[in-house]
């Protein structure tokens, strides 16, 4: 086991990393403080590793909810269910819930875990690997609107983070290969010789190789720890994590939530980012089209789907780095180092959408 800080002082909390981490219990009990405890989860991870869960929590004042599977159902709708269950139980304010699953699963119990009476503790089980290097790290939690994505939540940060690499053995490739693009996004963004390591090994992450794994977490979580230390509430730095994520985000809105997986659509939003950059003078086309070719050999799409400049500009300007109505972007001011800017027009960003046949 591999043991990561996130440092922000009181709030500090470890990440925890290694296999078959579901069946020591000690690592959750550690960081209980009272004797109740709410496990959500979701119809696909619960008859896989909830079992593990409730084996360990024995003797508490234990209660569990299993949430319909898929992006569709971050909703307000959702969440009320998670409170339904906290107070038909009769949760008070010792109460810890514990997010098993990916990403939705622990954006939605986060933000549960943040509101309800006024903030309880939670801890992130994360069992994707997108949720493992990226959504159970840093905080953020909240649900979606159908206007747009993530735009309702709180920060609220876990008392840790127990990422079970096992637990990646029954991801659907799909779900795996999501998961390499925010992977990607690491070093691209502030890690260049993390970047070159993934071109070395982007296949052994695809056939699961667990040295592989382990190293693919803890250099993604180390990367997102420092960041997230730097810059808690995003007010600065960190939005450089958002690499590919306003263009992303307007896809997975358009296309339906849950149509597109998070990071298919954060793939291309990379691939626009990225020409966007070169357009710029920032990076080279040789640098484009190897960012197109490290997403490809991840199983990742690259080309937008049938949509209109249009659409892209509209739902971009719902974005939480829109300030008074004016876009801001992360881009590549070379491979390895991102900047957040506000300094690109419409007509360049429209520019940019056309060389990717977007009209």
């Amino acid at each position: 086991m591999q043991t990561l800080t996130v440092d922000l002082g009181e709030r500090s909390y470890p990440i925890y990393i290694g296999e078959g981490l579901l069946t020591k219990s000690d690592l959750i009990l550690n960081h209980l403080k009272g004797n109740q405890v709410l496990v959500v989860t979701n119809e696909t991870v619960a008859p896989l590793y909830l079992q593990a869960l409730r084996d360990g929590l024995k003797g508490f004042h234990y209660s569990e909810l299993v949430l319909p599977d898929g992006e569709q159902f971050k909703t307000l709708e959702v969440l009320s269910q998670i409170f339904d269950k906290l107070l038909e139980d009769k949760h008070n304010r010792s109460t810890t819930l514990v997010a098993l699953g990916g990403g939705v699963i622990g954006d939605i119990t986060g933000f549960a875990a943040a509101a309800y009476q006024r903030g309880v503790d939670f801890i992130q089980v994360p069992t994707t690997l997108l949720s493992q290097v990226d959504s159970s790290v840093g905080g953020k939690t909240g649900v979606n609107h159908s206007l747009g994505k993530n735009m309702i939540g709180a920060f609220h940060q876990p008392n840790c983070v127990i990422a079970d690499t096992t637990t990646l053995n029954t991801l659907p490739d799909r779900e795996l290969s999501a998961g390499i693009a925010e992977v990607i996004k690491y070093g691209l963004i502030c890690d260049i010789d993390f970047y070159q390591w993934l071109h070395d090994n982007i296949e052994g992450i695809r056939q699961r190789k667990a040295s592989v794994l382990a190293e693919v977490i803890f250099r993604s979580c180390q990367n997102k720890a420092q960041v997230v230390a730097a810059d808690e509430r995003e007010s600065g730095i960190r939005a450089i994590l958002n690499l590919g994520h306003t263009f992303g985000h307007a896809i997975e809105t358009a296309q339906g939530y849950g149509n597109w997986l998070h990071g298919e659509a954060v793939a291309v939003g990379m691939v626009l980012a990225a020409e966007l950059s070169m357009q710029l003078g920032w990076i080279s086309k040789t640098d484009v089209s190897t960012i197109i070719g490290i997403l490809n050999r991840a199983g990742l799409p690259v080309d937008p789907p049938d949509m209109t400049a249009d659409q892209f500009m509209s739902l971009m300007m719902v974005d939480k780095k829109v300030i008074d109505g004016h876009l801001r972007l992360v881009l590549l001011k070379k491979v390895g180092e991102a900047v957040v800017t506000g300094d690109v027009t419409e007509s360049q960003v429209r520019s940019a959408l056309a060389s990717q046949g977007v009209l």
